[in-house]
């Protein structure tokens, strides 16, 4: 049963289509992260995320407990434990990873017949949405659409590309998309 990884620049609507896919395909789990991170008010340890000290991320990292991780520049890290993906295999749902480029590329990398997706929109498209968002200021928002410029040159490197320029295109996309990698992962593996 392949991983599937979707990655692609900040307000390219990545969420967006996972909750679709989610929504519309009950065999597919999103895959919980690890963080260094404070835990938020109204956050669910295992839920949102499985909050960790930083001894604890340092042990799983010497332990090989990470698919891919990556620091902050805030000091915090982020990755996906190796367990997390058994867990769900385990329960006969379908891994799905929410990961910024570079982990998408480490995973890819990492995990044979991984499924990379990166999702895109258009340049104008992003900085509007991420504009709506208000969750960052004016010169962060420049930042992260700086960013996004260069994401979206690496988008070739992946497997599939997701333009989400109409939300409802874009999700029929991707779902005849995984549609396909299921049914192809399905004649590949010994019977």
């Amino acid at each position: 049963m392949p991983v599937f990884v979707v990655t692609g620049p900040s307000g390219a609507g990545k969420g967006t289509l996972e909750r679709e896919l989610l929504k519309r395909r009950p065999d597919f789990e999103l895959a919980v992260s690890a963080t260094t991170r404070p835990q938020r008010p109204g956050e669910v340890a295992g839920v949102h995320y499985h909050f960790l000290a930083q001894e604890a991320f340092d042990e799983l990292i010497a332990e090989d407990g990470f698919l891919e991780w990556v620091s902050y520049v805030s000091g915090h890290r982020y990755g996906t434990l190796r367990s997390e993906i058994d867990r769900i295999r385990a329960n006969g749902k379908v891994p799905l990873l929410d990961l910024e480029v570079e982990g998408a590329r480490r995973v890819r990398d990492e995990v044979p017949g991984a499924v990379t997706i990166f999702v895109d929109a258009p340049l104008e498209e992003l900085e509007r949405r991420l504009t709506e968002r208000a969750t960052e200021s004016s010169g962060e928002i420049g930042e992260r659409v700086a960013l996004a410029r260069l994401q979206k040159e690496t988008a070739g490197e992946f497997d599939h590309v997701i333009e989400n320029d109409v939300l409802e295109r874009a999700v029929d996309e991707l779902l005849a998309l995984v549609q396909r990698e299921l049914r192809r992962a399905a004649t590949m593996s010994p019977q």
